[in-house]
C-alpha cells in the first residue's frame, strides 16, 4: 500500500534530517538536503532563503487554500546527552537524535501526507507545504518571510508535538529587558542608593500581580523574572541592576494592553523586545472544532509558542511526540507516533475536503 511505503519514508527522511546541523539561521545544508529529495521525486519546489514550498498539482487559485507548516531548525543539543545527537539510532521502536521530535516528526509526516494528495484531482482546496527557518527564534527569515510569497491561506496546520492532540488556542509571549537605577556608593557607609533594593520591589510585583481576567481555554497570563544582573564588586554599592521578565499572554488581553497595566505598577525602565508575539485561537464556530470531535481528537490550549502566533488566519497546532521531550537531551519519538501521525493527519484532510465540498458556492 502506498500509505505503508509513504510512513517508511519518512522516517527514513527523518533520519537524513536528524545527520544534519540545522540551528536556527543556519538552515541551509537541510533545506539543500530537502531540495535535492523532492527534486530528486520530480516535485516542483520554491525555495526563499532557507524556507522550502510546494504547491499541489492542481492548484487552482479560486479554491480555498491550506497551509502544512512545521519547522527545520532545530535548538542546539545540551550538554547533558548520552549519545550523538547527530546519529539517528532506533531502539526498541524510538528513534534518537536532535530534532527527532521537535519537530522533524512533525515535518516528515506532514510532507508524507502531503505527498499522498499531491496530484490528486477531487480536492476542494489548494494544498500547500512548507518546510521553513528560524521557528525556534521567531526569527525574521521564517514563515514571516515566507507568507507573502504564498497568497491567500484559509487555514494552517502547523506541525508541532502535541501528541496528535488539537491545539486550538496559544500563549502569546512577551519578553522584557528591565532596569533599575540607584547611585553608587561604598558598601561599608551610607552612601548611594541599591538599585538592587528598587528592582526588588518591582519583582514582588511581577511575582505576585494576578490578571483579573482569566481565559477559558489557556488560564492566566503567567510571568516570570527569569534573568538577573547588577553590580561590579562586593564593596560598591550597584547603581544598576537589569532583569528579564518572560510573560505568557493569553486571548483576554492584548500584548499592549498587558505592557500598559506593568507600566502603571512598577517604576523599573521597561522594553518590551516585541509586542507582535500575540495569544492566537480560533473560534469555537470554526468547522475544525466539528471535525475534531467527529474524529475523536483531544482539543486544547498551549501554554507555549509556535510559528502559529505569526500566522495571521485560522491555524491549529497538532503533530506527533510529546512537547516535554523538546529541547531535552537524547530526544527521541517513537515510530508509531509518526506512522499514526500520517493516519490522523490524512483523516484531517479527508474531513475538509468533504467540508469544501459542501461548503463552497
Amino acid at each position: 500500500m502506498i500509505t505503508n511505503q509513504i510512513k517508511k519514508e519518512s522516517v527514513d527522511l527523518l533520519c537524513s534530517l536528524i545527520r544534519i546541523e540545522s540551528f536556527s539561521k543556519y538552515e541551509e545544508n537541510v533545506a539543500a538536503f530537502l531540495g535535492n529529495y523532492l527534486q530528486n521525486k520530480s516535485y516542483k519546489f520554491q525555495q526563499i532563503k532557507n524556507n522550502i514550498y510546494i504547491q499541489n498539482v492542481n492548484y487552482k487559485p479560486e479554491l480555498p487554500t491550506i497551509l502544512l507548516n512545521s519547522h527545520l531548525d532545530t535548538v542546539r543539543p545540551s550538554a547533558s546527552y548520552s549519545r550523538d545527537p547527530y546519529d539517528p539510532m532506533i531502539e526498541e521502536g524510538k528513534l534518537y537524535g536532535l530534532g527527532s521530535n521537535d519537530a522533524g516528526a512533525s515535518l516528515v509526516a506532514l510532507l508524507g501526507v502531503f505527498i499522498m494528495n499531491y496530484s490528486r484531482r477531487d480536492l476542494n482546496y489548494n494544498l500547500i507545504f512548507a518546510a521553513t527557518a528560524e521557528e525556534e527564534i521567531s526569527g525574521s527569515d521564517g514563515i514571516s518571510l515566507l507568507l507573502p510569497h504564498l497568497g491567500n491561506i484559509d487555514f494552517g496546520i502547523v506541525g508541532e508535538p502535541t501528541g496528535m492532540k488539537i491545539c486550538v488556542a496559544e500563549k502569546g509571549l512577551i519578553v522584557l529587558d528591565c532596569a533599575a537605577y540607584g547611585r553608587a556608593g561604598h558598601a561599608a557607609r551610607e552612601e548611594g542608593e541599591n538599585a538592587i533594593y528598587k528592582a526588588v520591589k518591582d519583582i514582588e510585583w511581577f511575582r505576585n500581580y494576578k490578571f483579573p481576567k482569566t481565559s477559558k481555554m489557556l488560564g492566566e497570563v503567567k510571568m516570570n523574572v527569569t534573568m538577573i544582573q547588577s553590580g561590579i564588586q562586593h564593596n560598591v554599592v550597584p547603581d544598576t541592576c537589569r532583569y528579564v521578565v518572560d510573560i505568557r499572554s493569553t486571548d483576554m488581553y492584548s500584548n499592549q494592553d498587558i505592557m500598559d497595566i506593568i507600566k502603571l505598577n512598577v517604576t523599573s525602565e521597561v522594553e518590551a523586545r516585541s509586542l507582535s508575539l500575540n495569544s492566537s485561537g480560533i473560534s469555537e464556530e470554526h468547522f475544525i472544532h466539528k471535525i475534531a470531535r467527529e474524529l475523536n481528537f483531544e482539543i486544547f490550549g498551549s501554554p507555549t509558542l509556535s510559528d502559529q502566533a505569526l500566522m495571521h488566519f485560522p491555524t491549529i497546532k497538532c503533530g506527533p511526540g510529546n512537547s516535554k521531550r523538546s529541547h531535552s537531551a537524547d530526544e527521541f519519538v517513537f515510530i508509531y507516533e509518526i506512522e499514526t501521525a500520517i493516519d490522523r493527519y490524512s483523516q484531517i484532510l479527508e474531513s475538509m475536503n468533504n467540508y469544501f465540498k459542501n461548503n463552497t458556492d
